[in-house]
């Protein structure tokens, strides 16, 4: 009875082929130190491009320098042969790739003289020098005799670049080799030997053998990361059943939290980015009719006010008042009242429609009309063709006086930037003008 049945053994792990840390790390260490070997040739290489161009920028300004007075003057003297020679001289200096002058004579065509040392010219990264060639015939008068074209030599340029190109290679792969050996030596025995150790133990653990702590085999005086990590995974060997089971708990409900949360946000985004476009079209159009409403026409107004003064161009206004719209809602309804609102303002929409036009709704039966690069005049003609378009509709108006359909009355105003400061000005003047179409009858436009 006393005899202990043995434990089952545990299924062994299926074995699997053995890839060293330290050969990774040497793999690694090569690739980083082929990348920092690329990152510093390029940002070298680049230096001495960099420092090149300036070299020969500086040789072009010299060459430029002693030539300029001596091209000038043989242009004003006519010496054809000298002129020949200097710009010989010229594209035959080492950093000149291809020298141009363009001489420029009263009352006749430039006569251009081009030496190109290499027939397909320069690749458009070399340094070019443009002059002006000045001549000074007698003290204090300068005349323009010719413009200079000196471009630098690609090929030279190149053939600099990649002389100082390979010396810098060579010594970056040789300094980057040398570190990636040092480090790969030191990591080897100071970090590689003893993580072996570690996950040679971390192979054989199991919950059987969680108590049997690690003992990392080294000689140190003192603590480091090593003895760090031994420690922690001798904690951790502790309590990693307890911890793995709440980790799976915890995982799960972290899962579906953040399943939820998702939707909860999406919704919550679509909701609110509806809300947002509702609220924008609120704020800025009128309900009824869909026009501008007052406070998107008192913000555009000013913008279109300070753009004609800017510009001096002209900028017009119609007022737009219903007639006898109170009677019309008395005879008919608010609903129908409301429904005669809404064709005014589809006609409205139809005749103002093109780009820059505001129609907006300020008040129960006044619109107001903003016609930017318009006159007086043409103005007038667009509200004609508002009252006509207004008068197909045919909409019924048995109590109007001036009419058995619905009409408009309009007053018309053109900006004056002499006498106007301010739109409400102008606001005011179409307002007035209004007012006198009223008292003259209706159902007409009045500048």
């Amino acid at each position: 009875m006393g005899d202990h049945l043995p434990a089952p053994s545990s299924p062994q792990p299926k074995t699997r082929t053995f890839s060293s840390l330290g050969r990774r790390l040497v793999l690694a260490t090569l690739v980083f130190c082929l990348l920092f070997t690329l990152a510093m040739v390029t940002l070298r290489t680049w230096m001495a491009w960099e420092s090149n161009l300036t070299e020969m920028n500086s040789e072009l300004a010299l060459i430029d320098q002693v030539f300029q007075n001596t091209l000038a003057h043989a242009i004003w003297e006519m010496d054809r042969e000298s002129l020949d020679k200097q710009l010989s001289s010229v594209a035959k200096a080492a950093p000149v790739g291809r020298v141009a002058l363009n001489i420029l004579r009263p009352g006749q065509s430039p006569e251009t003289i081009e030496f190109n040392r290499y027939p397909l010219g320069p690749s458009g990264v070399v340094p070019v020098l443009h002059r002006q060639l000045v001549a000074q015939p007698y003290i204090g008068a300068n005349e323009k005799v010719g413009e200079l074209t000196i471009e630098g030599d690609n090929h030279l340029l190149w053939e600099r670049l990649w002389k100082e190109a390979r010396s810098i290679v060579i010594t970056q792969i040789i300094q980057s080799l040398l570190l990636a050996g040092l480090v790969m030596t030191m990591f080897n025995r100071l970090v590689t030997v003893h993580v072996v150790q570690i996950a040679r133990h971390l192979s054989g653990l199991a919950p059987q053998t969680l108590k049997h702590h690690l003992k990392l085999q080294r000689s140190v005086h003192g603590q480091d990361e090593l003895s760090l990590l031994e420690f922690q995974v001798n904690a951790l060997q502790d309590n990693l059943h307890a911890h793995l089971e709440r980790q799976h708990s915890d995982e799960l409900a972290i899962a579906a939290s953040r399943d939820q949360l998702a939707e909860l946000v999406e919704a919550r985004t679509a909701e609110l980015k509806a809300a947002n476009q509702s609220l924008e079209a609120l704020s800025r159009h009128d309900a009824l009719t869909g026009l501008a409403n007052r406070r998107y026409f008192d913000e555009l107004k000013e913008v279109e006010f300070r753009r004609a003064i800017r510009h001096r161009t002209p900028l017009a206004v119609l007022m737009c008042d219903v007639d006898f719209f109170k009677i019309y809602n008395d005879t008919y309804g608010h609903i129908q009242g409301d429904q005669c609102l809404k064709q005014i303002a589809e006609t409205l929409s139809s005749v103002f429609g093109r780009s820059g036009e505001l129609t907006a709704r300020v008040g129960g039966e006044e619109f107001v009309v903003v016609l930017p690069n318009i006159d007086a005049n043409q103005a007038y003609d667009a509200a004609q063709r508002l009252r006509a378009s207004l008068a197909e509709r045919e909409l019924p108006h048995s109590g109007s006086a001036v009419s058995s359909f619905v009409t408009l009355s309009i007053g018309v105003a053109e900006l004056d930037p002499e006498t106007m400061d301010h739109f409400d000005q102008l606001l005011q003047r179409a307002d007035q003008a209004l007012y006198r179409a009223k008292h003259q009858g209706r159902d007409r436009v009045v500048i």
